[in-house]
């Protein structure tokens, strides 16, 4: 699935002709770049900030995050995206992708399928439907990613069924993966996985979402099948205050040392983010999230005790220009248990500042 759709991605920018219909060819370029300094007071070892933080996660370094160059064609019944990364996001979010799938942002290809709706069926590495956060920083109200978003996919691989309303307002999609956020298969072995998508924008200030998840997740040499669902609502109270509110719950299959199905095992996190304009090029937002995995399956600890924990976080955001966007950002995380590492030695709390700077073009 992978190689094909890569391989139709390269030829459609190369053989793609316009009709009578539609005669337009351009390819649109942009990139962005954000590079961040983040302070651990933890000061962790290797300088490397908790392991279930995949952005922004190495301390007392200037580091870039994510850099990309993104060449897009839109046409009338045709689209395709390819976008090529660089920075800390893509080495540790794509550890185990091997050789050049490590530096793949978007490669994907999409045809209009229905002349009278709005059908279109995409191939290849695409942007996650999971979440209202994404990897782009300029495009989150926050400047770290919340912990959910960190441990939830950001990409996913395979074809997507989407169907939008003529207004807009509602959309569908229907997915095909090749599993928990993955380019290619866990050594060699197939994960096939399913995911859904019910967007609904009930006006201007208010949407609501529903993604799931439905399919095995690869650790070694077993699979578990898991059940993921997030749920949020975005709602625009005026020109100046919004809000974001944000559900996941999971279940995965729990498995002995015998590799033997011995029950199920959960975990849920809710969050709520608030956005206050302050001025046409100033704007704060405060974070408030909760993350329980008691059974430490998708975040594991230092001290090997639950990972149940709140943060809150508070920034500010000053639009430098309509491209350039300076952004600092203070955050805390309390925890059930001691599960963080503060110089070596087990903590329930973690504090850090992290400020960036990014340029879109």
């Amino acid at each position: 699935m992978r190689s094909i759709g890569l391989l139709f991605l390269l030829l459609s920018f190369s053989t793609i002709k316009g009709s009578s219909n539609d005669s337009t060819k351009v390819i649109e370029l942009t990139g962005y770049m954000e590079a961040y300094y983040a302070y651990d007071f933890g000061q962790p070892e290797k300088n490397l900030r908790p392991s279930f933080f995949y952005s922004y996660n190495v301390h007392d370094a200037l580091n870039l995050n994510i850099g990309y160059v993104k060449a897009s064609l839109n046409k009338t019944k045709f689209r395709s995206n390819l976008a090529l990364m660089g920075g800390t996001y893509s080495t540790y979010n794509l550890a185990t992708e091997k050789g050049f799938l490590k530096n793949l942002l978007e490669a994907n290809i999409g045809f209009k399928i229905s002349k009278k709706h709005k059908l279109w069926l995409d191939a290849g590495v695409l942007p996650s439907h999971i979440g209202f956060e994404s990897a782009i920083g300029k495009d989150c109200w926050n400047l770290t990613r919340s912990i959910l978003a960190d441990n939830s996919p950001y990409f996913e691989t395979g074809l997507r069924l989407g169907f939008t309303s003529k207004n807009d307002s509602f959309n569908f999609n229907f997915l095909v993966l090749n599993g928990w956020q993955k380019i290619g298969f866990n050594n060699g072995i197939p994960s096939l996985a399913f995911g859904t998508q019910i967007n609904y924008k009930k006006n201007d200030r208010t949407t609501y979402n529903w993604s799931t998840f439905l399919g095995h997740t690869v650790t070694d040499s077993s699979k578990r099948l898991r059940c993921f669902n997030n749920f949020y609502t975005q709602y625009q109270l005026n020109d100046k205050l919004g809000f974001i509110v944000g559900l996941d719950y999971g279940i995965q299959q729990k498995k002995d040392s015998l590799n033997k199905i011995n029950g199920l095992q959960s975990w849920y996190a809710p969050i709520i983010i608030a956005q206050l304009k302050l001025h046409k090029k100033l704007k704060m937002a405060t974070r408030f999230e909760y993350y329980s995995d008691k059974n430490m399956v998708l975040i594991s600890t230092p001290s090997n005790k639950a990972f149940q924990t709140f943060g809150t976080s508070l920034n500010l955001d000053f639009q430098i220009s309509e491209s350039t966007l300076l952004r600092l950002e203070a955050r805390t995380l309390y925890s059930k248990e001691a599960v963080f590492l503060n110089r070596l030695k087990t903590t329930n709390y973690n504090t850090f500042i992290t400020t960036s700077l990014s340029v879109a073009f």
